[in-house]
């Protein structure tokens, strides 16, 4: 019975998103409410799950969200991102300037979206196309790949942080192994679009207008790296300092790091070397941004709320001992992860919801699965970031935007974009099995 209301109200997720295009708030909050009186708890027990559920998920990641939006605003609004690409591009060469590309969408995905990454960078991609004789097919797939790693693997991006807190992972670990999972998930990007744009003809694209190159931003790249990589090195740190062996010490050293690493302090500092970006851009031309980046946290962090109190309803089944997974601990607990992320984005488009969703699903089971370490569950977030990028196609609006913004059609954009990111996950998941056998 149990298992029969997890497949029901999955499905539910799934239909209500995809065919009645429910916002994910509401279809994660009524499949949690369903859950909760097909199990036979009590409505006032119903609420009281939900409501602690939800509070749990957010104590922690809240404002991380809402700092981590206001620092990709700025980097956007300014300029900072194309200053970030153009750095990296330097730094690399005209030569190898795919790599290039594809890094500099790596690190811009961190704070920004991925959608609003690629519609900002797609100008770079033509223009150097044109100076390189590159077809341009190879810098869109190299750019959308890039981006996407980031997307699903470093926090502060909203899915792994929420995936973190729900599965309650330490958020430092899970951007240390974030970072060596996806920086080779981006690279095997970049090869995908040098093997895949040799044979993807420029008569498949489709005419649109020329976009409207932007002015280059007067932000210098000392300044434009500081709002991404200071809160990056500090979480870092705290993790570091509270390994168990204690490798910096108990001392001052060790009691500051566990203040500045702690994740809403470490953004509000890249907030302000966010600001500093904006010092000379006029007042009265900037009051807007961080309302809209609340605007745009706002509906992340309620996603993700309703995500943990679904998840707390389906803790209260005893899932484990319906389905024999004594076969499943490990490395087959990780690849159920991967799975059940992996059908739920494939299904209905979202790489967030499949991530809240996914991670709510395997809360309940990560003991079983004997995945009990601060580096075990690490990997299990991670894993589920691995399934919810697998595969973005025609439901998935990132999948629109790189296919218009790139001249492709359809057929085109499924060879190229597609089976890239089948490529990415692939090797996400394999990078993460690897590093559980190392680890």
């Amino acid at each position: 019975m149990e298992i029969l209301v997890l497949g029901v109200v999955i499905l539910f997720i799934i239909v209500a998103t995809v065919k009645f295009k429910m916002h994910p708030i509401f279809s994660l909050t009524i499949a949690a409410i369903a859950s909760g009186f097909l199990l036979g708890i009590t409505p006032q027990d119903i609420m009281a799950t939900m409501a602690e559920g939800f509070g749990k998920t957010l104590s922690g990641i809240g404002l991380v969200i809402a700092f981590g939006t206001v620092i990709g605003i700025y980097l956007e609004k300014t300029g900072s991102t194309q200053v970030l690409a153009n750095s990296i591009l330097k730094l690399i060469g005209l030569k190898r300037s795919p790599l290039a590309i594809n890094l500099a969408g790596f690190v811009i995905s961190i704070p920004v979206y991925c959608d609003s990454g690629f519609i900002i960078l797609s100008s770079i991609n033509k223009a150097i196309s044109k100076k390189t004789g590159i077809p341009a097919l190879v810098f869109a797939i190299a750019l959308a790949t890039g981006l996407y790693s980031a997307h699903v693997f470093v926090p502060p991006t909203p899915g792994p942080l929420a995936a973190a807190a729900i599965l309650d992972a330490d958020l430092g670990m899970v951007l240390v192994f974030g970072l060596l999972v996806a920086i080779p998930v981006s690279v095997s990007g970049y090869f995908w679009a040098r093997f895949i744009g040799k044979s993807l003809n420029e008569t498949e694209t489709v005419e649109v207008k020329k976009e409207k190159e932007t002015i280059p931003s007067a932000v210098k790249p000392f300044q434009a790296f500081l709002p991404l990589l200071v809160p990056i090195v500090l979480i870092a740190m705290k993790s570091v300092a509270d390994y168990p062996t204690h490798p910096l010490g108990e001392g001052w050293v060790f009691k500051i790091l566990g203040f500045l690493g702690s994740p809403v302090i470490a953004l509000l500092i890249g907030v302000f070397f966010a600001f500093a970006l904006a010092r000379k851009v006029p007042t009265e031309e900037k009051k807007g941004w961080v309302p809209e980046a609340f605007k745009q946290a706002g509906a992340i962090v309620l996603i993700t709320g309703a995500g943990g109190a679904f998840g707390a309803i389906l803790r209260t089944m005893d899932i484990a001992s319906i389905i024999d997974l004594e076969s499943s601990t490990g490395i087959g607990g990780l690849l159920i992860a991967f799975v059940i992320a992996a059908v739920l984005k494939t299904a209905q488009g979202s790489s967030t919801v499949a991530i809240i969703t996914t991670s709510a699903i395997i809360a309940p089971l990560l003991e079983t699965f004997g995945l009990i370490s601060i580096t075990d569950k690490a990997l299990a977030v991670l894993a589920v970031g691995a399934g919810a990028m697998t595969v973005s196609h025609i439901n998935d609006s990132y999948f629109w935007v790189v296919s218009q913004f790139s001249n492709m059609n359809v057929k085109t954009a499924l060879r190229g974009h597609t089976m890239g990111t089948l490529l990415q996950g692939t090797v996400g998941i394999l990078m993460i099995l690897l590093l559980y056998a190392i680890v």
